[in-house]
């Protein structure tokens, strides 16, 4: 009978020694209660004891953590309304603080994210939020760094991933971009038709000036037309030779 009780009482210490050794990888940590209160400073990484009844422990990851945030509508500055979601990457700095302050920081910063997202985008016009999506990202991080700062967390960076706008929106602007290429082309077309006028004018100058330059390019004109291979060759007069006809 004796033995039996001290079998018993040797697992039943082997079983609260098991109990109470907990081993923590180098990513985390473990904020313990002990009796209620919290023990100053996280235990961890690697093995760690607590006590079984007396002891409880809240394992934190100190990882950075990507939280993707839901499509949110959004009706923008100048009233469009969008769908709008976004990537959010943070990671906890300080465990007692996002054990104690807040009940579940996940959800809590979840929930600020969607908030957040929605106050911001709909400050901005639209061709703003499609044009600036950096600046409208790095303000949603400063926001959401600065307010879950007190929990111990800290947002390192946050990324608009996509935007859908309006069936009839982006049929409009479709035809916006379609105006905008004919502008562009009108405007190279004319600028070539303007740059081609200055060179000739530039050429006719130089060729009034200098009568032996207008013989020369008749005389290339003529070797051109001969040439082609044509069995009439048309010689055109120099405008000099006619000039005292047209004075009389």
């Amino acid at each position: 009978m004796g033995g039996y009780v001290v079998i018993t009482i040797v697992v039943l210490i082997l079983l609260f020694i098991f109990s109470s050794i907990k081993i923590l990888n180098e990513y985390e940590r473990a904020v313990v209660f002990r009796l209620g209160r919290v023990l100053q400073a996280p235990k961890g990484p690697g093995l760690i004891i607590i006590i079984p009844m007396i002891d409880r422990y809240v394992r934190i990851g100190l990882r950075t953590v990507v939280q993707d945030v839901p499509p949110q509508d959004v009706i923008t500055k100048d009233n469009v309304t969008v769908k709008v979601n976004a990537v959010v990457y943070f990671r906890v700095m300080d465990p007692l603080k996002c054990v104690i302050d807040v009940e579940n920081y996940l959800y809590a910063t979840s929930q600020l994210s969607q908030t957040t997202l929605r106050s911001v985008c709909g400050q901005a016009e639209l061709d703003e939020l499609l044009s600036k999506r950096e600046e409208i990202s790095a303000r949603i991080q400063s926001i959401l760094d600065r307010q879950t700062d007190p929990w111990g967390i800290k947002v390192s960076a946050v990324e608009l991933k996509h935007i859908d706008l309006p069936d009839e929106m982006k049929r409009a602007m479709a035809k916006q971009a379609e105006a905008e290429r004919e502008r562009r082309a009108k405007i190279i077309n004319s600028e070539g038709e303007y740059q081609a006028a200055e060179k000739l004018f530039d050429a006719a100058m130089i060729m009034s000036k200098e009568p032996i330059a207008l013989q020369l390019r008749y005389l290339q004109t003529v070797r051109e037309m001969a040439s082609e291979g044509s069995t009439n060759t048309i010689l055109p007069i120099p405008i000099d030779i006619l000039a005292p006809f047209f004075k009389k």
